[in-house]
């Protein structure tokens, strides 16, 4: 399965395809007795897949070849052995991916010239995922974290590692996290190369970053640049350039925690705001009104706020999943709405949004 989505990957997955583009969406479980269930309803979800396929008189005897063996490797990757709240498969000619979401989507099959996105959009926001950078003398790597995960990331340069054009012994001795290291020139030299590939990533994929290194190098790194200086949180701790995961993990976690409680606070304030400036929108068939428009300035939603509709022609009415018409990841839709028009999404706790109808938000005008 892909480790984990970005901007830039949303943005690949929506563009069109060459019909057929096939999404299989289906709710997975992390734990027993739930999980039993999994591996069934993906067998039905690939098998209804298949059958769209092979009855679809638009496609061509050679497509419907290239699709179905394109969704058979999919399932030959699927892990249901460590998944997650939810799965998605997607195939078309010449290309299949496979996502473990975090956030629970609903089983539905999908053949289109585009790919279902709006509940990986949804989960990639509510991941709030983040970055790492552990920085040392000679060594920085830098890792993609969400609260339940972190992962090292190996592409766009990292880990970027310091050479030596003449080593010696006693040069070897010195490099590390000492002070002295610190003030060597071609440390400054390549903390300033890193301070460059960092400010790259967050532009091509913004996140909030922590920095974590000896005191020595996060002021160096303050010195020589200012991402150092644009950082979520400074975290001073040597030696995470070559640790592991759980270890990084466990390092940032307390500001992560705290980054969290921040961004709550912040969103209650700005909807507080709204409310006294007549800009404020609460319910979903306000919100879903107001996200079409493009209204939504920052969208607030608890966590594991679900529900399903349908849509009479002038609101959305509750509605009996499974039911003809019915939209039962219409929360999910929103969300994708109120991104693809520019607004900030915030997650916050259950009952958080109990007078507002588990949804809100500050409106543009």
């Amino acid at each position: 399965m892909h480790p984990a989505l970005s901007p830039a990957v949303l943005a690949e997955l929506r563009r069109p395809r060459p019909y057929p583009a096939v999404s299989i969406l289906m709710p997975t479980h992390r734990r027993e007795p739930d999980n039993a269930q999994d591996p069934v309803r993906l067998r039905n979800l690939m098998a209804e897949a298949k059958e769209k396929v092979q009855a679809d008189p638009r496609v061509s005897r050679a497509d419907r070849i290239a699709v179905l063996e394109q969704l058979d490797r999919a399932l030959a990757e699927v892990d249901l052995v460590h998944a997650e709240d939810g799965l998605a498969i997607l195939a078309a000619p010449g290309e299949h991916q496979v996502w473990s979401l975090g956030r629970s989507a609903p089983a539905r099959v999908v053949v289109s010239d585009t790919f279902l996105t709006r509940n990986l959009v949804a989960a990639h926001a509510a991941e709030r995922p983040y970055w790492v950078v552990a920085i040392a003398a000679d060594r920085v790597t830098l890792w993609g974290g969400t609260p339940e995960r972190v992962s090292e990331e190996t592409g766009d340069g990292f880990p970027l590692v310091r050479v030596h054009d003449n080593p010696d012994p006693e040069r070897q001795e010195r490099i590390g996290d000492t002070p002295s290291t610190f003030r060597d020139e071609e440390t400054k030299t390549f903390l300033r190369q890193a301070d460059a590939g960092i400010g790259k990533l967050l532009a091509a994929d913004p996140r909030p970053l922590y920095v974590v290194g000896e005191a020595g190098a996060l002021a160096l790194l303050d010195a020589v640049g200012a991402i150092a200086q644009q950082a979520t949180a400074q975290i001073p701790h040597g030696g995470l350039a070559q640790a592991d995961a759980e270890t990084v993990r466990q390092v940032v976690e307390p500001a992560v925690r705290a980054h969290a409680g921040r961004e709550v606070a912040e969103a209650l304030a700005l909807l507080d705001k709204a409310h006294g400036r007549q800009a404020f929108a609460a319910g979903l068939d306000e919100i879903w009104r107001a996200a079409g428009e493009g209204r939504i300035a920052r969208l607030v939603v608890e966590e594991n706020y679900r529900t399903t509709v349908r849509d009479d022609g002038e609101h959305l009415v509750p509605a009996e999943s499974g039911l003809p018409g019915a939209r039962e990841d219409i929360v999910d839709e929103v969300i994708e709405r109120a991104l693809g028009t520019g607004a900030q999404v915030s997650f916050v706790p259950d009952d958080t949004l109990a007078d507002s109808g588990r949804i809100a938000a500050s409106l543009r005008y």
